[in-house]
């Protein structure tokens, strides 16, 4: 017969649905990119932003970036300068030549700025989900100019798949992006964990699949506060910062 403090113990096991409990318990752990595992977009670069150089409202540029020119983010479009005068260009087409070059030179070296001064932080998670024998991925919407400086992150070696849109010639949250993932890893939607912002309707995409879901808010805290609440409907798990994964 289970003793009463025996009995305690296994109801709190039983119990125990915390997000490490789950990190345990999947085989993959799969991330989203940018605003997830990067610092916050305020310390990418020094300098004005995109839209700021355009002469554009931010409100309107992050529309462009987030919902349209999908062909920029399925690779059908890899020249930088095409794909700033695209989506500048749908906002106001008076924008002169040059400065949407100097909007191209400073969104590159933003985007570059990012990867190669991936924080610490995100090396140790992942460091440490790699000693629990966990399977990484990356999932990520990105066009060719913005994963540029990818290959000097210092993280590449730690993942087990890496899908960028421009590459697989689809986005998030369209299943066949997350399904890429999933059978390279060779696990199935049960058995993974997606993390991220939220951005993209990544999360909705990855529920849909039957894959447990993990937002992060650190970032998007910072600069669309607004947008969390809408975002946290679709997440089984909501953290701060992507430390609360192992510790």
């Amino acid at each position: 017969m289970i003793q009463s403090q025996e009995y305690v113990v296994l109801l709190i096991i039983m119990r125990d649905n915390s997000i490490i409990t789950v990190v345990r318990q999947k085989q993959a752990i799969l991330f989203d990119l940018f605003h997830t595992l990067t610092r916050v977009e305020s310390s990418w670069s020094a300098g004005p932003s995109t839209s700021e150089i355009l002469g554009v409202s931010e409100e309107a540029w992050n529309e462009q970036v987030m919902e349209k020119y999908r062909e920029r983010l399925t690779g059908q479009i890899t020249d930088p300068v095409l794909i700033i005068r695209k989506m500048a260009h749908s906002i106001d087409p008076a924008i002169p030549e040059d400065v949407i070059k100097k909007a191209v030179g400073k969104r590159i070296k933003r985007f570059y700025s990012a990867l190669v001064n991936i924080p610490q932080e995100t090396r140790q998670v992942l460091t440490t989900l790699k000693s629990m024998n966990k399977k990484i991925g990356l999932i990520s919407n990105a066009d060719v100019t913005e994963i540029i400086g990818w290959k000097r992150s210092g993280v590449t070696h730690l993942f087990d798949c890496v899908v960028f849109s421009c590459w697989a010639g689809c986005v998030k949250p369209e299943p066949k992006i997350y399904n890429i993932c999933m059978e390279e890893l060779s696990v199935k939607p049960s058995h993974c964990l997606f993390v991220g912002d939220g951005g993209s309707r990544e999360l909705e995409g990855a529920k849909s699949l039957g894959i447990t879901t993990v937002m992060i808010t650190g970032v998007i805290s910072e600069i669309w506060p607004d947008k969390i609440d809408g975002r946290k409907q679709y997440a089984a798990y909501v953290i701060e910062r992507l430390n609360e994964l192992v510790t």
